[in-house]
């Protein structure tokens, strides 16, 4: 099985037959590291690391140097072209011509897709903004699947910061993909992002029980619950007597629970308050619940306040060993990438838990813009250059989602390219709420954000206009 010259920019651009795949190639690698010096000799990776990092860079660096390559890099924004208003595509592709390999972090969502499309070599996302983290997530689950040989029916709960957290974002995905049982610990305030629930619900099998369902049932205890995403593997008693058996499924031992920091940084970049009064501290005292006598504690690391130092000796801490797995993991990634290693094929996909879904996708130039700050579409050095684009993954309310950052978008107008030969007096827009949403072809269909923007583009309102009519 071939996986040269693709890149990483997302968890879900690998099958999780692929995955299992690279887990066996890092197992070989892990047991001889001293004899893959010829792997990758003569290939140079770009490390380009845009914000902070210890683990990741250096994993990743001493993973090229183990396979024999080298290394080139930048790890600072202001010491680039970026600095002067170079665009991430173009920077993208003079990197694509010094190096076989670019692995990236950048702040700004969804700039690993951007530096993807246009290095025209490989690329590994280490991590844009608050959006995925991928590499890590490979990370967690060859951690889970050493220490527990299979992922199907575990119970694994997210604790933290769920917002900003990328590394939760990535997990989330591939959990429900191997047939985990989630559980959603958020700090107050920082709650997973719906556009990833919505894909928690809309593309794989299992059910979501939100808090408003599990009522005061999720608040007991010392670990309250916000949500639960079952798998498809286990039976779905909860639509039955959701109390008593969420009561049941909450008092059931936790086979891993995920620890993640507060993302003061990306809180203070979206102007919000970084209080972690709430945060729920993990130490010895709440390890000493029933629920959690097995429990692999496991954190991305770097840690703050959330996860005391008293925990370090517990045989359930998997925290450094994690960072330490990172290096034959991503070791294997590389060797893949660059074709430098295949890997046999076993089993069947798993990735049917995947509902493979063609979207139509939305490009027309309406003004519509994505809706989250921080991607990529919306910095001024790449307004230029990338145009917005969007998933149409909804109809009834009508909801994009950016095929960068991957948030959703609530657009109120709509209108069609077709207005009856041209004529200009039948140019309207109508409300995205109206049936028209639904007759127009979405090769047909122009969406806008606001009426201002639908009139500065030559249309008028329909009587299909909802207006809000309260003062």
């Amino acid at each position: 099985m071939s996986m040269a010259n693709r890149s990483m920019v997302t968890i879900d651009d690998l099958s999780n037959v692929e995955i299992e795949g690279l887990f066996s190639l890092a197992d070989e690698m892990s047991q001889s590291m001293d004899k893959q010096t010829t792997v990758c000799q003569g290939r140079i990776m770009a490390s380009l690391f845009f914000e902070p990092s210890t683990r990741t860079r250096l994993s990743f660096e001493a993973a090229m140097n183990r396979l024999g390559g080298r290394v080139i890099s930048a790890v600072d924004i202001g010491a680039t072209s970026l600095a002067k208003g170079e665009s991430i595509a173009d920077m993208a592709r003079v990197a694509g011509s010094y190096a076989d390999i670019i692995v990236i972090r950048h702040p700004w969502e969804g700039a690993a897709r951007v530096v993807a499309d246009y290095a025209g070599v490989p690329v590994i996302n280490a991590g844009d903004g608050g959006h995925e983290h991928p590499t890590q997530t490979l990370c967690d689950l060859y951690t889970i699947k050493k220490e527990r040989q299979t992922i199907k029916g575990l119970r694994i709960a997210l604790s933290g910061d769920l917002k900003y957290g990328r590394t939760i974002h990535s997990l989330s995905y591939a959990l429900a993909r191997f047939g985990a049982t989630i559980l959603f610990h958020p700090c107050p305030g920082l709650e997973m992002p719906e556009h990833v629930l919505r894909k928690l619900t809309t593309r794989y099998k299992g059910k979501l029980k939100r808090y408003e369902a599990l009522g005061s049932v999720s608040k007991k205890g010392l670990f309250p619950i916000d949500a639960v995403y079952m798998t498809p593997s286990s039976p779905h008693q909860l639509t039955m007597i959701p109390d008593i058996s969420m009561q049941i499924e909450l008092e059931k031992e936790v086979d891993a629970l995920y620890v993640t920091r507060l993302q003061r940084e990306r809180q203070a970049k979206m102007g919000e308050q970084g209080a972690n009064e709430d945060y729920v501290v993990v130490n010895k005292e709440l390890l000493k619940k029933k629920k959690f006598e097995r429990t692999l504690v496991m954190h991305p690391l770097p840690r703050v306040d959330e996860l005391a130092y008293e925990v370090d000796g517990d045989p359930r801490s998997m925290y450094f060993k994690q960072a330490a797995r990172g290096v034959p993991v991503r070791m294997a990634l590389l060797a893949l990438l660059l074709g430098a290693k295949q890997v046999a094929a076993s089993g069947e996909d798993d990735y049917s838990f995947v509902r493979q879904v063609d979207y139509p996708i939305y490009r027309r130039d309406s003004g519509l813009r994505c809706s989250n700050p921080k991607c990529v579409t919306n910095q001024e050095s790449e307004i230029r250059y990338i145009k917005p684009a969007f998933k149409i993954v909804n109809l009834e309310p009508l909801i994009l989602n950016c095929i960068y950052c991957e948030h959703e978008l609530y657009p109120e107008y709509i209108a069609t390219t077709d207005w009856h030969e041209g004529k200009l007096e039948n140019k309207k827009y109508h409300s995205a709420g109206s049936n028209w949403t639904r007759r127009i072809k979405p090769d047909k269909l122009v969406i806008f954000d606001s009426e201002k923007e639908a009139q500065a583009r030559g249309f008028k309102p329909s009587s299909y206009v909802i207006r809000n009519t309260e003062s």
